[in-house]
C-alpha cells in the first residue's frame, strides 16, 4: 500500500503532535512550586559522591565551592522536537539546602532518549546568590559556567579555576547523541 501526500503529511503531524507533548511533559515534572520527590536528598548526595570517585577535580572543586547544585537524573527525549527535565538539590557544607528543577525544549535534528546528571559547582558568593534570588535562571544568561570535559578535568586544580561556575555531566546513558546544558532553565522547587 502507497501512503498519498495527505496521508504523509498526517503521519508527520501526528508524530510532531507526539514530540511536543512529550517536551512538554518532560519539562513540567518539576514546575515551580512543586515539591520535590522523596528520597531526592540521598540521590543527589550519591550522585555527587560517584562524580567524585570518578572526576578527582571535581573534589577538588567540591571542597572550595560555596555550594553545589546536583540533579542526578536528567531525562532527554526527543523526535525533531526534544525536551528533557529532572529535579536536583543544592548542597552547601555537605547538607542539602535547597531543591530545584530543570527543564528545556529544543527544536533540531533529534532523535532518542537519554539519561544523565549534572553537578554545577558555584564557586563565588555571587554565582551562589544569583541562583538563591532567581526565580528561574536560563544557564548561559548570567554567570559564566564553564562545561568540564575529561580532558578539561585533567588540567583542572583549584590554582587553576578562575570561574564561577563550573559544570560536569556524568552517568550518560541512552541513545541520543550528547547533553547539553545551553538553555536549560533552572527554578526553584518549594520544600
Amino acid at each position: 500500500m502507497q501512503l498519498t501526500k495527505g496521508d504523509e503529511m498526517k503521519t508527520v503531524l501526528r508524530l510532531l503532535c507526539a514530540a511536543i507533548s512529550m517536551a512538554a511533559m518532560l519539562t513540567s515534572f518539576g514546575a515551580a512550586g512543586a515539591k520535590p520527590p522523596a528520597g531526592l536528598d540521598k540521590e543527589a548526595m550519591a550522585a555527587l559522591q560517584s562524580l567524585y570517585a570518578k572526576t578527582p577535580a571535581a573534589r577538588a572543586l567540591g571542597d572550595k565551592a560555596k555550594g553545589i547544585l546536583v540533579f542526578p537524573k536528567i531525562t532527554k527525549a526527543g523526535l525533531v522536537i526534544g525536551g528533557q527535565g529532572g529535579d536536583g538539590a543544592l548542597i552547601q557544607k555537605g547538607k542539602v539546602v535547597g531543591y530545584y528543577n530543570t527543564g528545556a525544549v529544543s527544536v533540531g535534528f533529534q532523535a532518542g532518549v537519554q539519561q544523565y546528571g549534572y553537578a554545577l559547582f558555584l564557586m563565588s558568593d555571587s554565582a551562589l546568590q544569583y541562583l538563591k534570588n532567581s526565580n528561574g535562571w536560563e544557564l548561559g544568561v548570567g554567570p559564566s559556567i564553564v562545561i568540564v570535559d575529561a580532558g578539561t578535568a585533567k588540567n583542572l586544580s583549584t590554582t587553576t579555576a578562575h570561574d564561577d561556575i563550573y559544570a560536569f555531566i556524568f552517568d550518560q546513558k541512552g541513545l541520543m547523541a550528547g547533553a547539553g546544558l545551553q538553555g536549560s532553565k533552572i527554578t526553584p522547587l518549594d520544600r
